[in-house]
């Protein structure tokens, strides 16, 4: 499904003649604009507002926006997403290993440390409810 829609925003580019302005910086550096417009639908908004959006139209637009300038870039570099995400997540699975039950220990301190002893509040490394 990803690279048949990686095909189709290929001929769409190439219908319009805009590959000469897809290179990697450009295509990076157009990620980075829209995932910025991403954000900012979610500004001013408590957690709990982020998910009240009523009309999530223009939110889907800036994630579709980001995900074109993505699927791009990793077409342009021949970067399978499939596969660089399965990489990252085996990877990061190694890094963050499931701890069932416990509480890594240097994580109650930096708790500790950030919000007192005894607090129930996860913190900044949590998120904080509003």
């Amino acid at each position: 499904m990803i690279y048949a829609l990686m095909e189709e925003i290929r001929q769409f580019n190439k219908a319009r003649d805009w590959d000469k302005y897809h290179t990697p910086k450009n295509l990076a550096t157009s990620v980075m604009i829209e995932a910025a417009e991403l954000a900012e639908k979610f500004q001013w908004l408590t957690p709990a507002e982020s998910w009240e959006i009523e009309d999530m139209g223009p939110v889907a637009e800036e994630v579709a926006d980001v995900l074109i300038y993505l699927l791009n870039l990793c077409d342009k570099l021949h970067i399978f997403p499939e596969y660089a995400v399965r990489a990252k997540l085996m990877k990061n699975g190694k890094r963050f290993p499931v701890r069932k039950g416990v509480v890594d220990d240097s994580l109650r301190q930096k708790r500790m440390t950030v919000n007192g002893p005894g607090s129930d509040d996860p913190g900044p490394l949590q998120g904080r409810k509003t």
